[in-house]
Formats: structure tokens, sequence, C-alpha cells
């Protein structure tokens, strides 16, 4: 009898279990085993017949110029647009905690770009950043400030890009960082107070160690969605001016769909995973040091 409602335990588990594990084996573990397999092959995206290369695609991608270029723009991407989202994000949020009359119609405005498709938002900042008509330009010399060539300049593109992705995050730190700010035990505050405690002492004592659970979801996914980020760099950019802008997945694209290496696009691809993985395990590790649950 107690096999029997053994069994049918483990039974019903599976049975919830296995809906949830069949997209996830379908669309995610069966696609990387299948670019770890690709990755040793020299497949050209069209031929049905490829040849087994082994670490030749690793080899070659470690020996080109353009992939360590690709590497040292994910990085600058990665964490230009990672710290001002935080910053800033919590910025907001400490100006919008307290309601005031229009509080809610500013936060949906700061958060709209966050819902907004990116290929819509990247198509109207192209429009911005037109270097003789551009709004951009226009603030500058309102300012007195010289114009910028934008995205059409190696030097200022990466930038460009930066703007348009921390732009379109704010709303979205901002509002998990709203919900955090309310969660602090007023306790906290008035006791802080008592002690003599004046407000960048509240804030840095109190403050941000109870948010740092919510700082620390901030980074991750902030992080991750900087490494996957593809529109506003084809939109705006095309990985260009010389490469300028390229970043690692860019990269992987203009090898597998431009050029037809798949074989090395995917090398690329399994570089990039394994960066992310890294990144991952580092924050995590590093997290129970700061975070204070």
């Amino acid at each position: 009898m107690k096999k029997k409602l053994t069994f049918r335990k483990i039974g019903s588990v599976w049975l919830f279990v296995i809906p949830a594990l069949i997209p996830l084996i379908v669309f995610w573990i069966y696609p990387i085993l299948r670019s770890i397999y690709i990755s040793f092959t020299d497949w050209d995206y069209m031929s049905p017949t490829y040849q087994f290369v082994f670490l030749d695609n690793f080899k070659a991608l470690f020996k080109d110029q353009q992939f360590y270029d690709a590497l040292w723009n994910t990085v600058v991407f990665t964490l230009g647009t990672l710290i001002p989202t935080i910053v800033l994000g919590l910025l907001l949020a400490l100006l919008l905690q307290k309601s005031f009359k229009g509080s809610g119609l500013i936060k949906f405005i700061l958060f709209s770009p966050w819902i907004t498709p990116t290929v819509a938002v990247s198509i109207v900042w192209t429009w911005i950043y037109e270097p003789n008509n551009g709004i951009a330009n226009a603030i500058l010399k309102f300012f007195g400030l010289p114009g910028l060539q934008w995205i059409k300049s190696s030097q200022t593109a990466m930038l460009a890009v930066i703007v348009v992705t921390v732009w379109k995050s704010l709303g979205y730190a901002m509002i998990f960082y709203l919900s955090a700010l309310e969660k602090v035990p007023k306790e906290l505050y008035e006791a802080s107070g008592m002690d003599g405690a004046k407000s960048w002492q509240r804030f840095r004592d109190v403050t941000i160690p109870c948010i740092s659970p919510t700082t620390f979801f901030l980074m991750i996914i902030t992080m991750v969605n900087s490494l996957q980020a593809y529109d506003q760099i084809q939109i705006l950019t095309q990985g260009g001016p010389s490469g300028s802008t390229r970043t690692l997945l860019y990269m992987y694209y203009q090898l597998g769909f431009e050029e037809f290496n798949m074989g090395q696009a995917t090398a690329v691809a399994i570089v990039l995973i394994l960066i992310t993985v890294l990144l991952s395990v580092v924050q995590f590790t590093g997290s129970k040091k700061w975070v204070h649950y």
C-alpha cells in the first residue's frame, strides 16, 4: 500500500513537471547542445553536409582580432548600461518615493519606454541622433556645445547605443526600487535618527542594505539584457562604424547570417554563454557578502 502511494505521489509530481520540462528541453537545452555540436563543424548554414573540424573554429576565433574587439565592446557596453541603470533607477525611485500630484503619470511616462518595442524605440532615436536636424544636437547647440556625429562616428556610436539602452531600462529599475523602498521598515529609520544619524548616514546604513536584494536582482537582469542586446545595435549602427559597436552577439549574427559561417558563429555563441555563466557565478558568490536577506 505504501509503495502504491509513493508511486502515485511520484506520478503526480511528474504530471506537473513534464509540461514545464518539455518547452525547456525543446527551446533551451536542445538548442544549446545543438549549438555545441555545430561549433565543431564547418557547416555553412545551407549545405546538407558538413565536416567535423573539432577545435578549429575556436582556434581561428581566438586568433581573430575582431573577436577581441567585439569582446571589449561587449564589456564596455555591459558596464556602460549596468552602472547608470542601477544608479539612476535608484535616484528616480528616491525622488518619486513620496506620492504627489502627478507622480503616477510621471512614473508611467518613465516606465513606458520599457514596454515599448526596442525596434520602435531605436527608429525614433535614429531621428534624434540625426547630425543636422536631430533633437540631440539641437539641445547641445542650445547650451552652446558643439554638435556630435552620434551613430555616424566610431568615437560616439557606442555612447549613443548605451544612452538608448539606459533610457529604455531606467523605468524598469525605478519600479523595482520603488517597491523595495516601500518595504524598508520605518522603525530602522527612527532608530538611526535617535542615534543621531544624518540623512546620508541613514541612506548608507539602512536603505542600501535593505534594498540590496533588489540591487542584486537588477544587476543580474541588466547584465543579461546587455549581453543579449541586438535590436538597438541592428537598427542604430549595424555594428559600425568600423566595428565600434560590434558586440559578441552581433558578431555571432554577422558570422552566421551574413557570412554563413555557422560553425564559427556558434563558437562565438558558446563563448558568450560561458561568459554569462561566469559573470552570474561571480555575482552570486559576491552577493553572499553584501546582500542582506
